[in-house]
C-alpha cells in the first residue's frame, strides 16, 4: 500500500482523528476514557508538530488542517472527560488541563507561526502533556485491570509518534536541538519497547497482532526520515517525510489503542 494513501484506507481511525465527522460526543465507559485522555496526551504533541511545520513551510495546507481539526477535538475530549470524571481527584486534573490548555490555545493562535516563538510553544506543549498524562493515570487506575494498562500504553504510542516527529522539527529549526535530538532518542526507545510489550500481551488478539504488524511497517519508514537527522543528511524531503509518516504511524496505533479499549474483561 502506497503510503500516500495509508490514511484514506483507515476509515474509521480516520474520524477519530479529525479527518472525518466528529466522533461520538461522550466517553462510553472507563476503557473509552482511557484512550481518549490518553488521545490528549498525543493532541498536545501533533498541535505543536503542525504549528512548528507551518513555522518550516511543510505541507502547510495538511499542518493547517491538523492543527484545526486537533484543537477542536481537544476541546470536545476535555469537556467529555471532566463531565465523565469518577472522582474529585480526577475532575480537578481535568479543570488544571483547561487552565493550561487556554495558554496554550492562545500560544497556537494569538499570532501566525513564526520561530521566535517556538521555545515558548514547546514549553506551553509540555505542560498540556503533563496534566494529560496524569489524568490518563487517573483513568487506568480507577479501571484497576490489565487491560487499562494495555489502552494506556497503546495511546502512549501515538503520543510518542508525534513527539517524535514534534522534535524533529525543532531540532531543524535550531531550537535547541542537542535536546532536541535527545528527546527523540529518549522516545524512540520506549516506543521499540512498548511496541513489544503490546504485541506479547496474553490480551492480544490475532486481530491486534495483525494491526501491530501494519504499524511496524509504518514505524520503519518513520524511523528511517528520523534517523537522517541524526546522521546529518536531513533535507527538505526529510521534513515531508516525517510529517507524513507521524500521521500515518498515528493512526496505525489509534486503531490498536481502540482494539485494546473495546477488550471486556
Amino acid at each position: 500500500m502506497k503510503r500516500r494513501t495509508y490514511l484514506a484506507a483507515l476509515g474509521a481511525s480516520s474520524l477519530l482523528l479529525g479527518f472525518g465527522p466528529v466522533a461520538q460526543a461522550q466517553v462510553l465507559d472507563l476503557p473509552d476514557a482511557i484512550n481518549k485522555a490518553g488521545r490528549q496526551r498525543m493532541l498536545s504533541q501533533r498541535m505543536a508538530k503542525a504549528w512548528l511545520a507551518l513555522v518550516l513551510g511543510v505541507e502547510t495546507h495538511s499542518a493547517q488542517r491538523v492543527l484545526d481539526k486537533s484543537m477542536a477535538l481537544f476541546d470536545q475530549q476535555l469537556t467529555e472527560l471532566k463531565a465523565f470524571a469518577p472522582s474529585p481527584e480526577i475532575k480537578l486534573s481535568y479543570s488544571q488541563l483547561e487552565l493550561e490548555w487556554h495558554d496554550y490555545k492562545t500560544a497556537l493562535i494569538g499570532t501566525p507561526p513564526d520561530r521566535t516563538g517556538a521555545a515558548a510553544l514547546l514549553q506551553r506543549d509540555s505542560q498540556v502533556l503533563t496534566l494529560a498524562n496524569q489524568g490518563t493515570g487517573q483513568y487506568e487506575a480507577t479501571l484497576g485491570k490489565p487491560v487499562g494498562k494495555l489502552v494506556n500504553v497503546a495511546g502512549r504510542q501515538r503520543m510518542l509518534s508525534q513527539r517524535m516527529a514534534k522534535f524533529y522539527l525543532a531540532a531543524r529549526l535550531d531550537v535547541d536541538a542537542a535536546s532536541s535530538m535527545a528527546e527523540i532518542m529518549k522516545a524512540r526507545t520506549e516506543f521499540i519497547h512498548a511496541n513489544t510489550v503490546l504485541r506479547d500481551s496474553p490480551l492480544a488478539t490475532a486481530r491486534i497482532r495483525q494491526e501491530l504488524e501494519q504499524a511496524q511497517g509504518q514505524w520503519v519508514f518513520f524511523d528511517q526520515a528520523l534517523q537522517k537527522l541524526t546522521t546529518g543528511n536531513g533535507s527538505d524531503r526529510s521534513l515531508t517525510d516525517v510529517f507524513q509518516a507521524s500521521e500515518n504511524l498515528l493512526i496505525a496505533m489509534d486503531s490498536v489503542t481502540a482494539l485494546y479499549a473495546a477488550i471486556k474483561v
